[in-house]
Protein backbone atom coordinates (compact mmCIF):
# COMPACT_ATOMS: atom_id res chain seq x y z
CA UNK A 1 0.00 0.00 0.00
CA UNK A 2 3.20 2.34 0.70
CA UNK A 3 4.03 2.49 -2.83
CA UNK A 4 0.97 3.38 -4.26
CA UNK A 5 0.41 6.99 -6.29
CA UNK A 6 -0.59 9.53 -4.18
CA UNK A 7 -3.69 10.23 -6.73
CA UNK A 8 -4.40 6.38 -5.87
CA UNK A 9 -4.30 6.85 -1.87
CA UNK A 10 -6.41 9.83 -2.40
CA UNK A 11 -9.10 8.03 -4.75
CA UNK A 12 -9.02 5.38 -1.84
CA UNK A 13 -9.85 8.30 0.37
CA UNK A 14 -12.62 9.40 -1.31
CA UNK A 15 -14.35 5.95 -1.51
CA UNK A 16 -13.91 5.38 1.90
CA UNK A 17 -11.43 2.56 2.47
CA UNK A 18 -10.35 2.73 5.88
CA UNK A 19 -6.94 0.87 4.67
CA UNK A 20 -6.43 3.52 1.86
CA UNK A 21 -7.46 6.44 4.10
CA UNK A 22 -5.00 5.39 6.94
CA UNK A 23 -2.27 5.07 4.43
CA UNK A 24 -3.21 8.57 3.27
CA UNK A 25 -3.06 9.99 6.16
CA UNK A 26 0.21 8.29 7.48
CA UNK A 27 1.94 9.49 4.21
CA UNK A 28 0.91 13.34 4.52
CA UNK A 29 0.41 13.43 8.46
CA UNK A 30 3.73 14.76 8.96
CA UNK A 31 3.80 17.38 5.94
CA UNK A 32 0.58 19.08 7.09
CA UNK A 33 1.24 19.08 10.66
CA UNK A 34 4.31 20.98 9.66
CA UNK A 35 2.81 23.63 7.59
CA UNK A 36 -0.17 24.20 10.34
CA UNK A 37 2.78 24.54 13.31
CA UNK A 38 5.26 26.39 10.79
CA UNK A 39 1.78 29.56 10.23
CA UNK A 40 0.39 29.01 13.47
CA UNK A 41 3.22 28.34 16.14
CA UNK A 42 1.32 26.12 18.43
CA UNK A 43 1.45 22.09 18.43
CA UNK A 44 -1.82 21.47 19.82
CA UNK A 45 -3.68 24.29 17.63
CA UNK A 46 -1.81 22.38 14.71
CA UNK A 47 -2.98 19.13 15.45
CA UNK A 48 -6.61 20.54 15.06
CA UNK A 49 -5.94 22.24 11.77
CA UNK A 50 -4.30 18.79 10.34
CA UNK A 51 -6.95 16.81 11.45
CA UNK A 52 -9.31 19.37 9.66
CA UNK A 53 -7.34 19.21 7.00
CA UNK A 54 -7.85 15.64 6.22
CA UNK A 55 -11.63 16.00 7.26
CA UNK A 56 -11.49 18.70 4.56
CA UNK A 57 -9.43 16.26 1.85
CA UNK A 58 -12.28 13.24 2.52
CA UNK A 59 -15.00 15.92 2.22
CA UNK A 60 -13.41 17.19 -1.81
CA UNK A 61 -11.32 14.98 -2.66
CA UNK A 62 -13.25 14.85 -6.16
CA UNK A 63 -12.64 18.52 -6.20
CA UNK A 64 -8.77 17.59 -6.59
CA UNK A 65 -7.29 17.87 -10.02
CA UNK A 66 -3.79 17.01 -11.27
CA UNK A 67 -3.68 19.78 -13.76
CA UNK A 68 -3.18 22.15 -11.09
CA UNK A 69 -0.47 20.51 -9.20
CA UNK A 70 0.40 17.16 -6.77
CA UNK A 71 -1.70 15.89 -3.99
CA UNK A 72 0.94 17.28 -1.83
CA UNK A 73 0.73 20.95 -3.00
CA UNK A 74 -3.11 20.35 -2.54
CA UNK A 75 -3.40 18.91 0.66
CA UNK A 76 -0.52 21.53 1.82
CA UNK A 77 -2.69 24.56 0.65
CA UNK A 78 -5.52 23.29 2.54
CA UNK A 79 -3.51 23.13 5.90
CA UNK A 80 -2.06 26.29 4.83
CA UNK A 81 -5.13 28.00 4.29
CA UNK A 82 -6.75 26.85 7.75
CA UNK A 83 -3.69 27.47 9.46
CA UNK A 84 -4.04 31.80 8.27
CA UNK A 85 -7.21 31.51 9.04
CA UNK A 86 -6.86 30.04 12.34
CA UNK A 87 -4.63 32.66 12.74
CA UNK A 88 -6.27 35.47 12.25
CA UNK A 89 -9.40 34.23 14.00
CA UNK A 90 -7.32 34.24 17.31
CA UNK A 91 -5.36 37.41 16.42
CA UNK A 92 -6.70 40.54 16.75
CA UNK A 93 -3.67 42.50 15.63
CA UNK A 94 -0.92 41.05 12.89
CA UNK A 95 2.57 40.93 14.10
CA UNK A 96 4.52 43.57 15.16
CA UNK A 97 6.75 44.51 12.25
CA UNK A 98 9.86 43.34 14.39
CA UNK A 99 8.55 39.82 14.85
CA UNK A 100 8.35 40.15 11.04
CA UNK A 101 11.43 40.15 10.34
CA UNK A 102 12.76 37.07 12.15
CA UNK A 103 10.17 35.29 9.54
CA UNK A 104 11.94 36.82 6.62
CA UNK A 105 14.80 36.14 8.11
CA UNK A 106 13.99 32.00 7.70
CA UNK A 107 11.74 32.47 4.74
CA UNK A 108 14.49 29.83 2.91
CA UNK A 109 14.99 27.53 6.71
CA UNK A 110 12.00 26.66 8.04
CA UNK A 111 9.92 23.44 8.82
CA UNK A 112 6.90 24.65 6.77
CA UNK A 113 10.31 24.33 3.45
CA UNK A 114 10.81 20.75 4.54
CA UNK A 115 7.12 19.96 4.26
CA UNK A 116 6.17 22.52 1.09
CA UNK A 117 9.45 20.97 -0.22
CA UNK A 118 8.20 21.03 -4.02
CA UNK A 119 9.60 22.68 -6.67
CA UNK A 120 6.87 25.34 -7.04
CA UNK A 121 6.88 26.70 -3.82
CA UNK A 122 11.34 26.25 -3.36
CA UNK A 123 10.80 28.85 -6.43
CA UNK A 124 8.20 31.21 -4.74
CA UNK A 125 10.23 31.67 -1.47
CA UNK A 126 13.45 32.28 -3.62
CA UNK A 127 11.83 35.05 -5.24
CA UNK A 128 10.45 36.65 -2.19
CA UNK A 129 13.90 36.26 -0.42
CA UNK A 130 15.19 38.10 -3.39
CA UNK A 131 12.77 41.50 -3.28
CA UNK A 132 13.99 44.19 -1.60
CA UNK A 133 13.22 43.99 2.48
CA UNK A 134 10.40 46.54 2.45
CA UNK A 135 8.53 45.27 -0.85
CA UNK A 136 9.43 41.62 0.95
CA UNK A 137 7.41 43.00 4.34
CA UNK A 138 4.56 44.53 2.66
CA UNK A 139 4.11 41.34 0.19
CA UNK A 140 3.95 38.84 3.50
CA UNK A 141 2.05 41.48 5.61
CA UNK A 142 -0.91 41.81 3.12
CA UNK A 143 -0.17 38.19 1.53
CA UNK A 144 0.13 35.71 4.32
CA UNK A 145 -1.06 37.98 7.56
CA UNK A 146 -4.18 39.16 5.26
CA UNK A 147 -3.20 43.16 6.20
CA UNK A 148 -4.92 45.75 4.54
CA UNK A 149 -2.83 47.99 2.44
CA UNK A 150 -3.83 50.92 4.82
CA UNK A 151 -2.84 48.24 7.53
CA UNK A 152 0.41 48.08 5.96
CA UNK A 153 0.59 51.98 5.74
CA UNK A 154 -0.03 52.35 9.44
CA UNK A 155 2.45 49.04 10.76
CA UNK A 156 4.88 50.61 8.85
CA UNK A 157 4.59 54.10 9.61
CA UNK A 158 4.70 54.78 5.53
CA UNK A 159 1.82 56.62 3.02
CA UNK A 160 -0.69 54.73 1.89
CA UNK A 161 0.24 55.25 -1.48
CA UNK A 162 3.55 54.04 -1.07
CA UNK A 163 2.41 50.93 0.76
CA UNK A 164 0.34 49.94 -2.40
CA UNK A 165 3.16 50.48 -4.79
CA UNK A 166 5.40 48.27 -2.59
CA UNK A 167 2.82 45.25 -2.96
CA UNK A 168 2.01 46.25 -6.07
CA UNK A 169 5.78 45.90 -7.05
CA UNK A 170 6.48 42.65 -5.26
CA UNK A 171 3.31 40.91 -7.11
CA UNK A 172 4.98 42.39 -10.37
CA UNK A 173 8.50 41.13 -9.78
CA UNK A 174 7.57 37.36 -8.11
CA UNK A 175 4.98 36.92 -11.59
CA UNK A 176 7.84 37.81 -13.68
CA UNK A 177 10.08 36.11 -11.92
CA UNK A 178 8.40 32.76 -11.37
CA UNK A 179 7.13 33.47 -15.00
CA UNK A 180 10.07 33.34 -16.49
CA UNK A 181 11.61 29.84 -17.38
CA UNK A 182 13.70 27.78 -15.05
CA UNK A 183 17.23 27.15 -15.75
CA UNK A 184 17.70 24.08 -17.97
CA UNK A 185 14.03 24.42 -20.06
CA UNK A 186 15.23 25.40 -23.04
CA UNK A 187 17.49 22.41 -23.55
CA UNK A 188 16.76 19.61 -25.71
Amino acid sequence: MGRLPDEALLSGLATGDPELAVTFVRRFQHRVFGVALAVTGDPQLAEDIAQQTFERAWRHAQMYDSRRGSVTTWLTTIAHNLAIDAVRSRRPEPLAPEDLDAVLDVVSETPEQQALADEASSRLRAAVAELPREQARALVMAGIYGMTAQQVADWEHIPLGTAKTRIRTAMGKLRTTLASPKRGDHDP
